[in-house]
């Protein structure tokens, strides 16, 4: 039970992060739709799980490495660029409101999966909770593979429902919006994305 308690705790505390993910999904909810809002979700779930599973397996084979100096600095820079120009992006993109999904084709739809998977693998934040969760909460106390699959999976659970929440309530949100609310939003979301890049650069000296 106390794993759940943990993985519940920790889950809820990434879910309520306000960050490129939370961005990605609400923007493209509210731009696109639910289904796109869903598969945009998808990618990045995939992306979460192959986190996961890599840094199980292999963070005490990495961890040399993922603690040099040189490897935390150019992950840092790599992800803050990442953030900067997803920023700018949102600040300049023109927003449309656009109700007829008919118009998206298979291809569109795989772009959306592709967008969440990117923007979570390239997310310095996901790629710091997880090292901090296999190598604190269960390398860490030497849990057995049980209970980490026990505590991943509720993380993992709480992520993917959370996920679903927003795409939800931002896609019924779409008809009460008009296109000059959109645009303050995107301005708005690309100003934060881009102060957080900063702040990377900023902490990176």
């Amino acid at each position: 039970m106390s794993f759940i308690l943990e993985g519940l705790v920790l889950g809820l505390s990434l879910a309520f992060s306000l960050g490129p993910i939370f961005i990605a999904l609400t923007e493209t909810s509210i731009q696109k739709g639910t289904l796109a809002g869903i598969l945009v979700g998808a990618g990045i779930w995939v992306s979460d799980i192959l986190f996961v599973g890599f840094f199980y397996f292999f963070i005490s084979k990495i961890k040399e490495t993922i603690e040099s100096p040189s490897f935390v600095f150019w992950m840092g820079l790599s992800g803050a660029i990442f953030l900067i120009l997803f920023g700018i992006y949102l600040i300049f993109r023109k927003p449309e409101i656009n109700f007829d999904q008919s118009k998206y084709t298979v291809r569109n739809y795989i772009g959306f999966f592709i967008k969440g998977f990117t923007v979570n693998t390239v997310n310095p934040f996901t790629f710091v909770f997880w090292i901090f969760i296999i190598s604190t909460y269960i390398i860490g106390r030497q849990i057995s593979h049980s209970e980490s699959a026990l505590l991943l999976g509720t993380i993992l659970f709480i992520i993917v429902s959370s996920d679903l929440i927003k795409v939800f309530l931002s896609s019924l949100l779409r008809k009460k919006l008009t296109i000059r609310i959109l645009n303050y939003l995107f301005n708005f979301s690309g100003i934060i994305l881009i102060g957080f890049g900063c702040y990377m650069i900023f902490q990176l000296q």
